[in-house]
């Protein structure tokens, strides 16, 4: 008798609203598409370091050219600050403006949101914690990425530091997606190569959690794959390289596609962590994401042997002949060979990481909605020893961590936020 397999997939809804214009150049057009969704003035929202290397001038000059008028908030920091969207927000009411352009990484855009959301909506972000809470429409926000990492510009997130309480926190809506992204690898062609690096394994980070995350869609996992392949090809020579206009594009897509497939499916626990570790030491969000990455896949491999086998093949491993546990393992081996070749460190001490905060770390990490969706059930003791493994940059030992922690009794249970 012939046995037909089954395929049982869970209801889904894809939705990214968002418009993209990709090309060499392009941002010299900002000023005529941002004329298209029929507004007169723009709040610039970026960073000191953008400003100075001169990345707005030919921005600048298409929003004078399309009779656009525009003012710049360069305020933004790393892991941006609940007050510092504040304070854009009321820059940006005394203004008057109509719109809202992030130009920068992830700080700039994730700012951008948030000033664009609290322009119309009563409170604090912070408010706002969670899903679902943004009852308004936001002004709209236009992004122009400069550099290939978070993917900010195609998601319906952004993440935010309380800064009396160390604690990353999310805010989602589908509300937050931007309006228009404009991809320019020009303006990512002077990147400095730690940069380049740290960025790009963050998107690397995206596309291998939303592959296997439990909320995974059949969208988001090919929205994921080509993202995971074509940064496989193109990121190390966008790194050696720097100045290749063909990978910087490509990197540029796939920080895209990676970021449009976890807006549908979550992440999993290296956010989770890496959140914490901005909150609380200040580390930029990409380099905490590739230094962990290694260390949590170990984790999940018992959870992911198939999907890994698959990550390992679009980044170019040959696998044939292996069992999926060693064609797993090849996978895992990519990341590391990739951090070690691109100069980030193989452990989180030499981040900055100090273990005498390990339980606010433990329980700021269950916090986090990424952790209900990990591959592999998660539990605070887990969390706790993939922190204390990467501490030390041992990669032995993940599959025997079920074991009490009793300074991670109190947050066994995660609570769903982002």
């Amino acid at each position: 008798m012939e046995r037909k397999m089954k395929m049982s997939l869970m209801p889904f809804t894809y939705s990214m609203p968002t418009r993209v214009e990709c090309g060499n150049g392009i941002s010299g057009k900002t000023g005529e598409l941002i004329k298209d969704l029929g507004v007169s003035s723009v709040l610039i929202v970026t960073d000191k370091g953008v400003r100075g290397a001169g990345l707005l001038q030919g921005i600048e000059k298409s929003l004078a050219s399309a009779n656009l008028y525009f003012e710049i908030y360069d305020e933004v920091e790393p892991n941006p600050s609940a007050q510092t969207i504040q304070q854009g927000t009321v820059y940006l009411k005394q203004q008057k403006m109509e719109a809202v352009l992030a130009v920068g990484g992830g700080s700039s855009i994730d700012t951008a949101k948030g000033i664009a959301a609290m322009a119309t909506n009563p409170g604090h972000i912070l408010d706002y914690e969670g899903v679902g809470k943004i009852s308004n429409h936001p002004l709209p926000i236009i992004a122009i990425p400069t550099t290939a990492g978070t993917g900010s510009e195609a998601t319906n997130s952004t993440v935010v530091t309380n800064k009396d309480t160390s604690f990353k926190l999310g805010v989602l809506s589908s509300l937050l997606f931007p309006k228009l992204a404009i991809l320019d690898p020009a303006l990512t062609l002077n990147l400095p190569q730690e940069i380049t690096a740290a960025t790009g394994m963050d998107a690397l980070t995206h596309a291998i959690e939303s592959y296997t995350s439990k909320s995974a869609n059949p969208v988001s996992k090919a929205f994921a794959m080509q993202a995971i392949k074509m940064i496989g090809e193109n990121l190390t020579r966008s790194y050696f390289v720097g100045t290749d206009m063909e990978s910087r594009e490509n990197m540029l897509v796939a920080s895209l596609l990676a970021g449009a497939a976890f807006s549908q499916s979550r992440l999993g626990n290296v956010h989770a962590i890496s959140h914490t570790f901005g909150g609380v030491f200040n580390i930029p969000h990409g380099i905490a994401n590739a230094a962990l990455l290694p260390f949590v896949m170990r984790f999940n491999l018992p959870a992911c042997e198939d999907q890994y086998r698959e990550i390992a093949i679009a980044l170019g491993r040959d696998v044939s002949g292996l069992s999926n546990a060693q064609a797993a393992e090849k996978a895992i081996d990519t990341i590391i060979e990739m951090n070690r070749s691109m100069n980030i460190p193989l452990n989180i001490k030499d981040l900055g990481v100090l273990l005498d905060v390990l339980p606010k770390l433990v329980e700021d990490s269950m916090r986090s909605g990424n952790v209900v969706v990990n591959p592999r059930l998660t539990k605070a003791s887990d969390i706790q020893l993939i922190i204390e493994k990467a501490y030390e940059g041992d990669f032995e030992g993940f599959n025997n961590s079920n074991r009490n922690a009793s300074s991670a009794k109190k947050s066994e249970t995660a609570i769903v936020n982002v």
